[in-house]
């Protein structure tokens, strides 16, 4: 099996043999899973350090929805709710911290403050100045695939050519940021499971996930408690079910296998713990001749 190692600044990520588990963190009010769990600072803090305990390899901090018709928030706001987060975690964990935005002034600010990824759901669409930033700091950036916006991707998306078109519009990201000084090797790349797709769409991704090793980047996945899955949990050929977030994180531990024994580099969890079990097996599947 193939490897490759992402190294920056006093961090290092090696995929392969092991896949990475990112842990999500959000600092927002109205997140479709853990909205206002985490805004005090301190809630948030001990809940990173506890997602690192459990086995995360990187926290990714947000500090705005990105929920199905979401409404967007001030760079301002943004900075208020993440940077203070992100100056308490970086004294206490060792990993790495992604912030995750789709705005160069936030990133900078968060880069300034310890955090070391860029995680741009836009792919660096919305906010054309965030390739500079992610340039200027040298820091590993991941480039995922949206149709449109939070707001209006879930408004009836049609692909004649999921997987192909996907490719494209990351190839074509990936280039422009090139051309603006990122390096290729700093890029990890999200087809974006659950921003602009059907339930259909979302599962034959996860089934696909290795059609997108030849771009020679590390691949990311997050269908961690995404509404299909919910979806597929309700139905039921003799009564509708209303699963709860436990059945639904059982769920989202299927795609992770599923996606992991299909390509996957790194899994973007709320549930690390859960997740660290899931990896070790599954990685101990895909590992053995």
């Amino acid at each position: 099996m193939s490897t490759k190692t992402l190294s920056w600044k006093n961090h290092t990520l090696e995929f392969g043999k092991r896949t990475c588990i990112m842990g999500i963190l959000n600092i927002t009010p109205d997140s479709f899973s853990d909205g206002g769990s985490f805004i005090k600072k301190d809630t948030a803090v001990l809940h990173a350090r506890k997602m690192v305990e459990a086995g995360a390899d990187i926290i990714d901090i947000g500090g705005e929805s990105t929920r199905p018709f979401s409404e967007p928030v001030s760079s301002d706001k943004e900075i208020m709710r993440v940077l203070p987060v992100i100056e308490e975690i970086a004294n206490h964990v060792s990993v790495p911290i992604s912030i995750d935005t789709t705005k160069a002034e936030v990133a900078k600010k968060a880069l300034e403050a310890g955090a070391s990824i860029i995680n741009d759901v836009s792919a660096f669409r919305l906010d054309p100045g965030m390739a500079e930033i992610a340039a200027k700091y040298k820091v590993p950036v991941i480039i995922m695939h949206m149709k449109g916006t939070p707001k209006t991707m879930q408004v009836s998306p049609e692909y004649r050519d999921l997987v192909g078109e996907i490719k494209e519009f990351l190839e074509n990201a990936i280039s422009d940021a090139e051309t603006k000084g990122v390096l290729r090797s700093n890029i990890i790349i999200d087809p974006g499971i659950g921003f602009g797709k059907t339930i259909e769409h979302n599962l034959k991704l996860i089934k696909q996930i290795y059609k997108f090793k030849d771009m020679g980047c590390p691949v990311l996945i997050g269908p961690s408690r995404k509404a299909f899955i919910r979806t597929i949990l309700k139905k039921d050929s003799e009564k509708e079910l209303s699963p709860d977030q436990q059945v639904v994180e059982t769920g989202t531990q299927a795609t992770i296998s599923a996606g992991i024994l299909n390509g996957a580099d790194i899994v973007r969890v709320h549930d690390v713990a859960n997740t660290f079990a899931t990896v070790k097996v599954i990685d101990a599947l895909r590992n053995v001749e």
